[in-house]
């Protein structure tokens, strides 16, 4: 099993990733948007199915050469990265079986082409993928009110923490959903130890709920890198 990560991981979050299974697949920088957020995967692909992923339209060669090399199919978004929002979130999404959550008027078209079979739900925050830490197809932890507010109607279990309290250079803080992701497995590998964020004891009574164990991927606070793509 493969782990698309930004980067600019330390050497020994790249090393837990191999201790747990995981082939880690770096995600390259890009010119094109914030220096903070330039290697983040979820804000250059999106993992559209199984098969299949749509990547910015200036995706690196490379990187999109590694994964029709794994009999992926690639889509090249129909709108280009840059700097200003919301020119840097078109791909920023978060989907479930059932949902498709974003910005909808800011999603690229080629992205809601592929999203035909969803019931599409629209929400203020751009940074939908960033602000949302999946702990199961209907449980997730967010910073964002918006994405509460519109998601508890739905039957979403969702745990509401405030901002703050996770690191990202060049920002005043970082997103929850950029600090890891939930793993095949059921474990929510993280950039950065649960046990020195402000809220970590509402995080471990919300995850016994799901049966989600915890995982470490480096030491010292919480970092937020961009969410991790399982494949």
């Amino acid at each position: 099993m493969y782990a698309i990560v930004d980067e600019r991981i330390l050497v020994e979050e790249e090393e837990t990733l191999e201790k747990l299974g995981y082939k880690v697949i770096k995600c390259p920088k890009t010119p094109l948007v914030n220096p903070a957020i330039s290697s983040h995967p979820d804000i250059q692909l999106f993992k559209i199915d199984q098969k299949t992923f749509i990547v910015h339209n200036s995706m690196d060669v490379e990187f999109k050469n590694k994964l029709i090399a794994m009999n992926y199919e690639l889509i090249e978004s129909a709108a280009s990265l840059s700097c200003d929002y919301p020119k840097d979130i078109f791909l920023n999404a978060y989907q479930t079986k059932e949902y498709f959550i974003h910005n909808i008027d800011f999603t690229d078209k080629n992205l809601l082409a592929h999203m035909k079979n969803k019931k599409l739900i629209s929400v203020k925050q751009g940074y939908t993928k960033c602000s949302i830490l999946p702990i199961s197809d209907k449980a997730l932890i967010t910073n964002d009110p918006s994405i509460a507010s519109t998601l508890e109607p739905l039957g979403f279990d969702i745990l509401k923490l405030p901002y703050g309290d996770i690191l990202l250079p060049g920002y005043s803080y970082g997103f929850i959903g950029g600090c890891g992701g939930l793993s095949p497995k059921g474990e929510l590998l993280l950039f950065g130890e649960l046990k020195s964020y402000a809220y970590h004891r509402e995080i471990m009574d919300f995850l016994q709920k799901y049966d989600v164990k915890p995982i470490s991927l480096s030491r010292g606070k919480l970092k937020d890198r961009g969410s991790i793509f399982f494949i």
